[in-house]
């Protein structure tokens, strides 16, 4: 018998979707990030790419700055990153400079993520995907079916 851990990805990975259902509603990308440490959420986003005309504005960005500013410095390290939607190249690219221990992603992006991309993470950052993949998958084919019947 497997003791239930309350605090395990996929309950932080719940979190992530719910800011991945916020910027549904908003009309952005629904991607969703959080950024704990020691089982405590110190960051939230979702995009924000259309509400503040920024393409930079991505899950992970915001996260990352809400995190580092929680911290008191620009360093990730003992964190942990969930985020709906497999980083960038900009957002792996800043998970690297961040030194962010940990990053788990629930949907794979086989054309603009960063693995497609072949950008380097942190050589210590350890990386697992496919936690609420169908969750966060549907979530994004729901959003673009919907965008695509409006235009």
């Amino acid at each position: 018998m497997s003791i239930l851990q309350p605090f395990d990805d996929s309950y932080f990975m719940k979190r992530a979707v719910q800011e991945a259902e916020i910027a549904y509603e908003l009309g952005e990308i629904p991607v969703g990030a959080v950024i704990t440490v020691n089982n405590t959420i110190i960051a939230r986003a979702h995009n924000l790419t259309e509400r503040l005309n920024d393409v930079t504005a991505h899950a992970e960005m915001q996260a990352i700055t809400a995190a580092v500013h929680y911290l008191g410095g620009k360093y990730l390290t003992d964190c942990t990153l969930y985020v709906t939607l497999e980083p960038c190249q900009m957002c792996a690219g800043a998970l690297y400079w961040s030194q962010i221990s940990k990053i788990v992603y629930a949907a794979p992006d086989p054309v603009r993520g960063y693995i497609k991309m072949g950008t380097q993470l942190h050589p210590k950052t350890k990386v697992s995907g496919g936690v609420l993949e169908n969750e966060a998958s549907q979530l994004l084919k729901s959003f673009f079916i919907e965008r695509r019947n409006l235009n």
